[in-house]
């Protein structure tokens, strides 16, 4: 008897056939059943915050936006103005509250999750998938609960991969125009996260189209909505800014950031944005156990810069393989695309700011990589089966004791603080907030100085100039007058004045010039202008002066 030759997996159909969920009932029972769990676990978080300085920037925008002032004619920003009015639209529809804020991200942590089941669940098993996702779930928002640009700008981007996906799947002329609308907004919402994006999914969407040139992989309707999609979004944009005579402006704006940001931000590769003091403490205290187990706790900020580059390497490997394959399965297109997508995102990364919190931001589809690791069976010269098991176990235990302090720091905290956008929960008790709504009334100028605008939200203050923050070593001299120009003719009566500010500039931003801090026109202004009244410590132990100007008297405590 003849001996038969064995076919190669890859090239049997359904082997190399992606699985495709939505045709499913119990699959489209399962995104339900995700969506909910997602949004009930996230729901832990949505009164946590630290007051963090970041989050009050699109909150404080958002609500001069709804005041009547126009992003970059009347207050500046170096961000696309997709967060300011899309935050704005729903509070005007919901209500200017803290809490309303928070309930947006929990529906966009949801939506994180049935994407990434979605993509996952293709090329996965569905207990894979579902593991792959709360693992995300569970350390990604939770890491970052923050109102701010990059989470619905991640939004956009899970979007426009899963809708190139689905591109691919049919031949419908609706999804090329949702990938290019959904790469739109991803720009309008972050400029540098857009192209990333929109570099990425070229470069795979072409591959897959030379891999068959005799057989035309996109038509002429296709092509059309995808181009579309990618205008109306800009179109829109140029008519309201032009309407407002502030286009020059927003374009001087958005470049911004290329001579300013990069500058101050440069970090290495995966910077965890640690203290001397804050690693000794992680690293260098306890017992050996206690050490094992933080490492083994910590252990995922270092993984998770890893899985963008395990992403960019299969991506050459599925391009090689896409040109030699001899079947029509669809699995080689599925991973040549979103390979290529998460490369771009990778670079977008590296050329803002490639610290451990811009990786969490994109951990919605990074987490795919975990899923296929997990799965193993598509991924060239993996572990052999014996180690393959163990690989996971340690992935699974790591990012699940990574989840765990981040659930006891939200659900132990014993301090809540009643502000005027609503009721919010810190670790240690805040004596910002009540001093200022006991001596500052609602509407008054107040300056926060130079960067926590969460404490101008909170307290529903108006900032007197046309920055919400100011970050000596990114911002120019320039802006530094246009601020001190602004807080003199406004008589603005009072300052919140951080003066531990000077103390985080060497962790968070390592490559600000020494003669920035030295020389800061702004603080010098306020120090000769106003005097010291009361020093209060945040939730964070850091100090702010509440000063009022030489001309007027102290509150009366």
């Amino acid at each position: 008897m003849d001996r038969v030759t064995p076919i190669p997996r890859r090239e049997v159909g359904p082997a190399d056939t992606v699985f495709l969920p939505e045709k499913s009932p119990i699959e489209r029972r399962m995104v339900v059943v995700v969506f909910l769990l997602s949004f009930l676990y996230l729901y832990i978080f949505r009164r946590y915050t630290t007051m963090e300085p970041d989050e009050g920037i699109v909150l404080e925008g958002a609500q001069r936006v709804l005041r009547g002032e126009i992003l970059y004619r009347d207050f500046f920003s170096f961000f696309t103005p997709g967060s300011y009015y899309f935050l704005a639209m729903i509070f005007r529809v919901f209500g200017n509250s803290f809490p309303v804020a928070r309930i947006v991200l929990l529906v966009f942590g949801s939506c994180y999750s049935v994407l990434a089941y979605l993509l996952a669940r293709r090329v996965c098993s569905r207990s894979i998938a579902v593991l792959a996702t709360a693992l995300m779930a569970a350390t990604t928002l939770p890491f970052r609960f923050l109102v701010l640009h990059n989470w619905d700008s991640t939004l956009w981007a899970c979007l426009a991969v899963y809708c190139s996906v689905r591109s691919l799947e049919s031949p419908n002329w609706k999804w090329p125009l949702a990938v290019g609308s959904f790469t739109s907004l991803t720009f309008l919402f972050e400029q540098s996260k857009g192209a990333g994006l929109g570099l990425g999914l070229g470069v795979g969407l072409l591959i897959v189209a030379l891999a068959s040139p005799s057989k035309p992989r996109f038509s002429t309707p296709q092509l059309s909505g995808f181009a579309f999609g990618l205008l109306w979004p800009f179109v829109l944009v140029l008519a309201y800014f032009a309407a407002h005579h502030a286009v020059g402006v927003m374009a001087a704006d958005w470049v911004w950031p290329l001579q300013h940001y990069s500058a101050a931000n440069r970090v290495p590769y995966g910077y965890q944005n640690w203290s001397d003091e804050t690693r000794n403490q992680l690293f260098g205290t306890g017992s050996l156990f206690v050490r094992v187990v933080t490492i083994a706790t910590m252990s995922p900020c270092f993984l998770i810069p890893l899985f963008p580059l395990i992403a960019a390497g299969l991506g050459v490997h599925w391009t090689v393989s896409i040109f030699q394959r001899k079947s029509d399965g669809s699995k080689n297109e599925y991973y040549v695309v979103v390979c290529a997508a998460l490369s771009g995102l990778l670079l977008s990364v590296i050329l803002v700011r490639a610290d451990i919190i811009h990786f969490v931001y994109l951990q919605p589809l990074f987490c795919l990589v975990f899923a296929w690791i997990f799965e193993a069976h598509d991924i060239p010269g993996w572990l052999p089966r014996n180690l393959r098991g163990a690989v996971v176990l340690c992935l699974v235990l790591a990012f699940s004791l990574f989840s765990i302090p981040l659930l006891i720091r939200a659900t132990t905290v014993s301090n809540s603080l009643t502000t005027r956008k609503g009721l919010v929960n810190t670790p240690r008790k805040d004596a910002v907030i009540p001093y200022v709504q006991n001596h500052v009334t609602e509407g008054e100028l107040m300056l926060v100085y130079p960067y926590l605008p969460l404490y101008q939200y909170l307290s529903a203050t108006s900032g007197p100039s046309s920055f919400e923050y100011f970050q000596a070593g990114m911002n120019t001299s320039e802006q530094a007058q246009t601020m001190i120009s602004q807080l003199a003719s406004r008589r603005v009566r009072v300052v919140l004045f951080e003066s531990s500010f000077v103390q985080k500039i060497p962790n968070s931003w390592p490559h600000t010039e020494l003669r920035a801090i030295v020389n800061d026109p702004v603080a010098d202004y306020i120090l000769r202008e106003y005097r010291n009244c009361k020093v209060l410590i945040s939730t964070n132990d850091w100090r702010f002066l509440f000063m009022v100007r030489k001309d007027l008297p102290c509150p009366e405590n």
